[in-house]
């Protein structure tokens, strides 16, 4: 018989989430508060609230022009390094390939980069490519950082599944990219599904790129289009934080709609072979 969990754990836990959703919920009670009592002062809760926040927030820039532009990358960038990581990882975890450990430490070694030492030659490419102030010019950057994180995760994923499954598909005459596609893939499936979703967050909330890159207005991604709400003299903190409410609301139902495979997939390199 299992032990109930008693008054203290529901107390702390009551605290953590607390302490988690503090910025959210702060955000959200700033965004419903009128100008003048946001520089008032400290004060959790508003006598007036008011959503003229949300609205000034849409009206004044082109809020859900950058919610499609950041959705439309982010899925671009997520399905494509998801594609090339997946077979990647099966090919150096599974495959008989030498030197797969040095192959995984490079893959490692270039996601050390820091953005801002490899934004120029970056910007040149695009450049001379001709896809500034487009999709594709992000999402070639994004792979880029995404792909080396990607390979590490789903080769942790490709290497619980049993081998043994491998060699009975090839007895049975399954070429490589067939067991790759009817067994290893689905076996996988919850760690490459959680993969997609911290890559599609990632490509979400990049900055530097997606301001350096896309300079046109109608081309900006939300991060970048965050920045773009201030003013000569002030910060109009009640749009700003009105727009983060929004900009968030897709992020989180996203995560609400797919969490058990998210959790399937975080708990699913703890199976034994």
């Amino acid at each position: 018989m299992r032990k109930r969990a008693g008054a203290p754990f529901y107390i702390f836990l009551s605290l953590f989430i607390f302490v988690i959703m503090f910025p959210f919920l702060w955000v959200f009670l700033t965004s419903i508060k009128p100008p003048i009592e946001i520089f008032a002062g400290f004060n959790w809760f508003t006598t007036n609230p008011s959503l003229n926040s949300y609205v000034s927030a849409i009206n004044t820039r082109p809020l859900f022009l950058y919610i499609w532009n950041s959705i439309a990358v982010s899925t671009l960038t997520t399905v494509i390094a998801i594609s090339v990581a997946s077979l990647a990882a099966y090919s150096v975890t599974r495959l008989p390939i030498k030197f797969k450990g040095t192959i995984l430490g490079i893959v490692l070694a270039a996601a050390m980069f820091p953005q801002i030492a490899i934004i120029s030659p970056i910007f040149n490419l695009i450049q001379n490519l001709g896809l500034r102030n487009s999709y594709m010019g992000l999402v070639i950057p994004y792979i880029t950082i995404s792909l080396p994180l990607a390979i590490w995760i789903l080769a942790t994923f490709f290497k619980k599944i049993p081998f043994e499954l491998e060699e009975s598909a090839k007895l049975d005459g399954a070429s490589p990219f067939q067991t790759f596609t009817k067994i290893i893939f689905p076996l996988a499936a919850p760690g490459v599904f959680t993969t997609g979703i911290l890559v599609f967050i990632a490509a979400w909330n990049e900055y530097l790129f997606a301001l350096t890159i896309n300079s046109d207005d109608s081309w900006r991604t939300v991060p970048v289009g965050l920045s773009m709400y201030q003013s000569q003299y002030t910060l109009p903190w009640g749009d700003i934080t009105a727009a983060t409410v929004l900009v968030t609301i897709p992020i989180v139902v996203v995560v609400l709609i797919f969490q058990r495979r998210i959790v399937a997939g975080l708990t699913s390199g703890a199976v034994k072979e």
